[in-house]
């Protein structure tokens, strides 16, 4: 697969071809690489948790210094605290506490997934290059005809440029199924959540 077809957004008709460097070819070529993206995803999501949730042991909770009965003679099972976690409103066992969530991966093993999340897109077909990505107009209506000139209509989107312009943003705000992103911002798990990838020629070989 040395040769990519570039389309043109209105028509939806191949302009020209474009030729993929030789880098390509270790990504398409790479071993298993399942293996990097599900690491990437796991420790992409890992980071994405705050770690705030909290609660309270028997010893944080408010009440309970005294002792409810005697330990004898009443017939009732001996209890020392009120707060003891067998009560309600007791404190909690083994129960969440802040904590960092952070899984950290080399640059090169982001760079990597990011690769190979691109091409699996270009192997399965599920990648598409347009010459340019510019709107006259900033109605919604607009960009839901492009998408089905280009057959896309009914995906999940995930539409890449070097630079968004306003009119990008306010057609596509109100579309669910299509996500915006800088060719900067990139990374493997945005890449993968969505079905096709709609990238510029100019965003292309940025990458």
């Amino acid at each position: 697969m040395n040769k990519i077809s570039v389309i043109d957004i209105t028509t939806g008709n191949k302009v020209e071809e474009l030729e993929l460097s030789d880098k390509w070819e270790r990504y398409f070529n790479y071993k298993n690489p399942q293996f990097v993206l599900h690491e990437y995803v796991v420790a992409y999501l890992a980071n994405q948790r705050q770690g705030t949730h909290s609660t309270k042991t028997r010893g944080e909770v408010r009440g309970g210094g005294r002792k409810p009965w005697p330990q004898k003679h009443t017939g009732r099972a001996r209890q020392g605290s009120i707060r003891s976690p067998l009560w309600r409103k007791g404190g909690v066992v083994f129960g969440p506490k802040p904590r960092d969530y952070e899984i950290r991966l080399p640059k090169k093993k982001k760079r990597l997934a990011k690769y190979l999340s691109i091409a699996d897109k270009i192997k399965n077909n599920n990648l598409i290059i347009v010459k340019e990505l510019k709107l006259e107009s900033h109605k919604t209506k607009n960009f839901v005809m492009m998408l089905k000139n280009l057959n896309l209509d009914s995906q999940k989107i995930l539409v890449v440029d070097k630079s968004l312009e306003k009119n990008v943003k306010l057609a596509t705000r109100n579309l669910k199924n299509i996500e915006l992103c800088r060719v900067n911002d990139l990374n493997a798990y945005i890449i993968l959540k969505n079905n096709k990838l709609l990238i510029t020629k100019e965003a292309f070989l940025c990458l």
